[in-house]
């Protein structure tokens, strides 16, 4: 058995419950129109029906054969309050540095009437992209020096060739969040009693 089908089997089951608790919370139906920034068709499949979802990426890849536009999430297309909620996993973290950050959840805020956007918590020890200990909690250079040797490296090749892309990730705190997000609630999911992500929720 390779680690990817040891990983699928536990990973799909944490990630149905946290899509059903997702739209339970937000009390989704297949009508309810949604803006996904920065994700994919895949993460849909693990609720048993599929809203009106928009997508947008910059990978052009992402958006064969679904509704969507190739864009920046720091500058959306999209008017004032277009959408009934925006959606993002995983995304705010890749975006740069605090500047960014603060323009991608401005455009978050603005185009949808409630959201809910998840990130990685800096305070959880193990950084979630390259499976290690601390490397997080490093200045910059030294986290983009260390990529390579990084626990993901060893059983993806691809790691070392995106070199500089990991070493732009940059993890928020829940306090950080707070600020990018001041009318939202912070919710933390844990792991092991750490918290291990968090999520910015409007309803």
């Amino acid at each position: 058995m390779t680690i990817e089908n040891l990983y699928a089997r536990p990973a799909r089951y944490f990630r149905t419950r946290r899509m059903g608790a997702f739209a339970k919370k937000f009390r989704l139906t297949e009508r309810t129109n949604v803006l996904d920034v920065g994700g994919s068709p895949a993460i849909w499949s693990y609720l048993p029906f599929t809203p009106q979802v928009t997508f947008v990426n910059l990978n052009r890849d992402v958006l064969a054969g679904v509704r969507g536009a190739v864009a920046d999430g720091c500058r959306l297309p999209f008017r004032d309050g277009g959408f009934d909620l925006v959606f993002s996993n995983s995304v705010i973290e890749h975006v740069g540095d605090w500047d960014a950050q603060r323009r991608f959840a401005a455009e978050c805020r603005r185009v949808g009437q409630r959201y809910y956007i998840q990130t990685p918590d800096w305070w959880f020890p193990i950084e979630p992209h390259l499976l290690t200990p601390f490397v997080h909690w490093l200045p910059a250079p030294a986290r983009r020096g260390l990529v390579p040797f990084a626990l993901r490296a060893f059983v993806d090749a691809g790691v070392r060739e995106r070199r500089a892309e990991y070493g732009r990730i940059v993890l928020l705190t829940a306090r950080q969040m707070r600020t990018l997000f001041p009318e939202a609630q912070i919710f933390r999911e844990r792991f092991c009693g750490l918290s291990k992500s968090l999520i910015a929720i409007k309803v």
